[in-house]
Parts: structure tokens; sequence; C-alpha cells
């Protein structure tokens, strides 16, 4: 079997690492990848990006599978692409992918479908967002409506502080297109938790529970990333909110998935705010979470690729999902810079020493092999994650670990995993 992997992060890595597996995986492609190829046998990068090229390169190499994680491929359409072809592809479709590419269309939704979420008004005009203003409490949060790499999203704590976040956005245009549209919604003060969850549009099946580290600094202090740090399962994920997601989120969604015949085989992923007691949904992501999937998976005890296919098979309602006894923690090794400026074509040192650890895995983000050295091409490095009987142990183990990794100028939060 033939597996073509999109994207090029440390989800992706993850991904192929747990798709491997599968005996019945012969080779996998990864378009276009980075370094991780170098740690998942029988992977080969292919240096391509665009959906045509693709395209091309699946009907070419007779490819039995194709997984996505790139949002912007999902929303641009490549799913429809390749179901006219007739190929396999795991993803929504892209009028499903709109449910992450649009927090407008998104937040429409939710209200359409009695999902629950923060009180909210979506804008194309700069001086009815202003006017708009006047009528809210603070602080609130204003955000790019389209794809903006995680970071669309400003909380502002005053009038002034929202009004300069306007000028940013709609004005100077610091997430470009993305930020045609805001979406102004109330300040829910409260803990975050990330579901991953796959679905076949029949059944919503969730995975385990994850606490992301967003800001840049410790104490969520500082600019927005993709993503800092993340641990699996998240402790403020009780019985409790579980029962309060599945009823006001989770079965409201896939109401609506049903309504709005968003008929596709792919990933869920629910951006949850716990707040006073309540359960509340922030956003939808339509593929795996970066860094989320890179704690989710090795604590996966069933076969990806066998869930994967049950999905496309329509028959998720017969899947028991089974999952480790086990906690795992994910510390992101960034440029010194990240998310602003930073340096490339740094050498990394100590990555060999991880290839056969059962307990350590390094996922490889911002990495490029060249001239027999692994060396640094992106904001997000790499992920050093640990897997233990608890989340301190696996806390502890992480750091321990990264310790022997080395680069120029890298950075880390020293507070993944710690709970207040």
């Amino acid at each position: 079997m033939k597996v073509l992997i999109v994207g090029v992060g440390g989800r992706e890595h993850a991904i192929a690492w747990k798709i491997s597996q599968n005996k019945k995986v012969e080779k996998i492609y990864a378009a276009p990848g980075n370094a991780y190829n170098k740690f998942v046998k029988n992977c080969e990068n292919v240096n391509i990006s665009k959906t045509e090229d693709i395209l091309k390169f699946a009907e070419q190499e007779k490819i039995d599978l194709t997984i996505v994680g790139s949002e912007e491929l999902l929303v641009d359409g490549i799913v429809d692409r390749f179901q006219k072809k007739g190929l396999r592809i795991f993803g929504p479709d892209k009028k499903a992918a709109m449910l992450e590419g649009s927090k407008a269309f998104a937040k429409g939704f939710m209200q359409k479908y009695g999902v629950k979420t923060a009180k909210y008004k979506s804008f194309t005009i700069k001086e009815e967002a202003i006017k708009y203003l006047e009528e809210m409490n603070y602080p609130l949060v204003i955000k790019a409506s389209g794809l903006a790499a995680g970071k669309g999203v400003l909380i502002c704590q005053n009038k002034k502080e929202a009004l300069e976040a306007l000028d940013e956005i709609m004005t100077n245009k610091i997430f470009a297109n993305a930020g045609d549209t805001v979406v102004i919604e109330e300040f829910l003060d409260g803990v975050e938790v990330s579901i991953l969850s796959i679905t076949d549009s029949k059944v919503i099946l969730p995975f385990l529970s994850a606490k992301d580290h967003k800001k840049i600094s410790e104490g969520e202090q500082g600019l927005n990333t993709g993503g800092m740090g993340v641990i699996s399962p998240n402790p403020y994920y009780t019985k409790e909110v579980e029962e309060k997601f599945i009823k006001d989120i989770l079965e409201p969604t896939l109401k609506g998935i049903k309504a709005e015949n968003f008929d596709f085989c792919g990933i869920i992923f629910f951006g949850l705010m716990i707040a006073k007691g309540e359960v509340y949904l922030l956003e939808y992501n339509m593929r795996m979470g970066d860094p989320e999937t890179q704690v989710v998976l090795p604590l996966l005890e069933s076969d990806y690729l066998d869930l994967i296919e049950s999905a496309l098979e329509r028959k998720l309602e017969n899947f028991n999902i089974k999952w480790k006894n086990s906690a795992a923690c994910c510390v992101v090794m960034a440029a010194g810079g990240y998310p602003l400026k930073y340096e490339k074509g740094n050498k990394i040192k100590g990555l060999e020493q991880f290839k056969n650890n059962e307990n350590i895995k390094i996922f490889l983000a911002g990495i490029k092999f060249e001239n027999e050295e692994f060396l640094t091409n992106g904001g997000r490095v790499l992920n050093v994650v640990s897997i233990e009987d608890t989340a301190e142990k696996a806390r502890e183990n992480a750091y321990r670990e990264l310790e022997k990794i080395e680069f120029k100028d890298k950075y880390f939060r020293k507070d993944i995993g710690l709970i207040k």
C-alpha cells in the first residue's frame, strides 16, 4: 500500500510514524515533507506542494491513500479534486473545510445548530466594527476570519487595544486577506481543551483530550504562536466536562453536518473553553492539530490506518478506539525570535540518538537535511515528546531529554504541562 502525506510539519511526521506501523504500508511519500524521511522507514520526500502537482503525482504513482495535514489545501478544495478522479483521500471537502477556513462561517454554523459558543458578530466594514465596540465589555476577542496559521486571534483589554487590533487586521492586513472579515466576540475566561475527533459524517468519535500552550512565553504571555507545547490527557477534562461537550457541542455539530450535507470522512478538531462550569466551542479545525497530534497519536493503541480506513468505509460506528493508560508531554523547540524574525540554516546536533527510543519521540518540523547535516528551516523546529505513566513523569522526562539537542539560539517554554 502506498500512502501520500501532504504537509511539512511535526504533525505530518507524527502521522507518518504512526501510519508506518501498519504492515500493509509499503511506501510513504511526504509532499513536500521535511527531514523526517530520515526517521520513518520507506519514506521518500516529493518536492511538490500545489494541489495540481499533488493530484498528478497521486495518479502517476497509483497512491492508495492520501492524508492531508495542510489546512490551506483543504480549504482550497484538494479533497474535491481527488474525489472527482476517484482517488482515496482522507479529509473534508471544500464545503466542510469552511468550518475552519472562515471563522464567520463557523460561528454562523454554531448559532444555526445550537452549538454552545461565545456571543459574537462578524464584520466586513471597519467602521461598523468600530461602532460595535461601543456595545462590548472588555476584555474582548477580535479574530481574523480566514486562515492565519493559528495567529489570527487578538485579546483586547480595552477599547484602545481593540481599535489598534482592527487597524492591524483590516487596514494594515497583518494577516493578509484572512482579515477581510473579522469576528468580534465576548472573552471567555477559563481553561482551554483540545479534542481531536474522527468522523465519517454518520458518527463522530472523539480522541483523548489535550491541553495546548499557544503563547510564546511562560505563563501564557506574549505573542500567539502555532503552539509551543501540549499535554494529554488534559487534567481539566473531567467526566462532567465530557458530558457537556457531547451534549452541547459534539451532538449539535453532527446534526449540522448531516443537515448541511457535509458528506466527508476526516478529522474534526474541537477547540473548547471551560468557563464558570460551562463548556463552550471556540473554534473548529478540520484536520489534525499541531502539536496536539504529536501527543495523541503516541497514546493511540489502535492502528491509525485501520481507523482511517474504517471512516472511509463509513463503518466508524463499529470501531472501538483503544488508548494507552499513559500520559504524554510535548515541548516545542523553536528558533530564537519566533514567531517574528528568526534565523534558518543552523546545525542541529543530538537527533540521531532518539531514533529507536520507545518512550521519547522526536518529531521534526522546521528542519531540512543537507550535506549530511540536520539544519533549522523554520520557526518551530522540532517536538520532543515523552510518554510515561503520569503527566508529571512525562513532563520531567521531556525536559530532561531535550537538553541533549543543540542548535544556535534554541528556545522553548519551561512551563509546558504545569498545572495551576
